[in-house]
């Protein structure tokens, strides 16, 4: 029996767990294999043997790589940055800017955005990534927003441009490399900034 494939079956033996759990291990390895070697240095052995499975049932409910990637990826973006329903828009909002900022300063934040852009031609599954993310998000953003202006706290607002305006900002800040940590101050002021433009400034027909 080769080394390597004796370390995998060892390593199943000592890792006990169900279909979940072993999906989840799966998944969190190719996230952290993504994070050190990029998209193509995740190869079936090394998720395999870093998650403690055989190779064979990677294989066998991830056909591809692509598919494989992908699933980590949305598994994760899942979670990022949820859109609060408190009542007060400015607050959910500012919880949405320090959120996102807040991913996108973490090292699994910085995988997600390496494997969303541009990830190449061997990976066409997660190149829909973004689009797909960003069209959950502006769904439960609209929501949030109509809402808002049916309590009179907004006026009716195109829910992507509002996201571009407010998550521009903080990617902006965040890649000029400013050393300072972003606040909750500093999303407070993005917010206010853009709330107050769309409450004055006449919508474009």
């Amino acid at each position: 029996m080769a080394p390597e494939q004796a370390r995998q079956q060892q390593a199943v033996k000592t890792r006990p767990g169900g279909r979940n759990a072993v999906r989840a291990r799966v998944l969190e390895a190719v996230l952290e294999l993504v994070a050190e070697h990029g998209l193509n240095g995740v190869r079936y052995d090394q998720i395999a043997e870093r998650a403690g499975v055989h190779r064979a049932s990677v294989y066998r409910n991830w056909p591809s790589v692509d598919e494989l990637v992908y699933d980590a990826v949305a598994g994760y973006a899942e979670q990022m940055n949820p859109i609060a329903d408190t009542g007060d828009i400015r607050a959910d909002l500012v919880e949405v800017l320090l959120s996102l900022a807040a991913t996108l300063n973490s090292p699994m934040g910085q995988v997600i955005m390496r494997a969303m852009h541009r990830p190449g031609p061997d990976f066409p599954r997660v190149q829909t990534f973004t689009d797909e993310v960003v069209t959950r998000r502006l769904v439960i953003l609209r929501h949030r927003l109509d809402k808002a202006a049916q309590l009179g706290q907004l006026p009716a607002v195109d829910a992507r441009s509002l996201n571009e305006l407010l998550s521009g900002a903080v990617h902006y800040r965040l890649a000029s490399g400013r050393k300072e940590p972003f606040t909750r101050r500093d999303a407070e002021w993005i917010v206010d900034v853009v709330l107050g433009g769309v409450r004055t400034a006449e919508r474009p027909d």
